[in-house]
């Protein structure tokens, strides 16, 4: 059975042609979205019952934790976000399902709370293909 503990976020801080794979120190939760719309084909042939087929695809990844500013991958984040630039990011599965794409990030808060540990949160929105290696 498969922990998210083991649900590992990385970033290339590298190229693309030389992929360099950096974790985001401190990570928390994760969560890997996969979606798809549907095209409605129900025609008046169809008895009554909806007809549907896949339309376009999207993903993307969700994750929280600790925030570590001098982290490099949390710098890596950073500087996407304030450059507008996309980043290659890769997830990794406990079973050691391997995924990975280019993405922009959409979201990307810090929380500072008075009495807590400050935390940061990140959401990717995949551009093109998610691949499974």
């Amino acid at each position: 059975m498969a922990r998210g503990l083991d649900f590992i976020i990385k970033v290339n801080t590298g190229t693309i042609a030389s992929p360099t794979w950096t974790t985001v120190a401190a990570q928390r939760g994760g969560t890997l979205k996969r979606d798809a719309d549907t095209l409605d084909l129900t025609t008046k042939d169809s008895a009554g019952w909806q007809e549907l087929d896949y339309g376009l695809r999207s993903w993307g990844i969700e994750a929280d934790g600790l925030l570590v500013e001098n982290d490099a991958g949390y710098l890596a984040l950073e500087n996407a976000y304030m450059t507008r630039t996309k980043v290659q990011v890769f997830a990794q599965t406990a079973a050691g399902s391997k995924y990975q794409g280019m993405a922009v990030l959409k979201s990307f808060p810090i929380e500072m709370p008075y009495d807590d540990s400050a935390t940061y949160k990140v959401t990717f929105e995949g551009s093109g293909a998610l691949q499974k290696i």
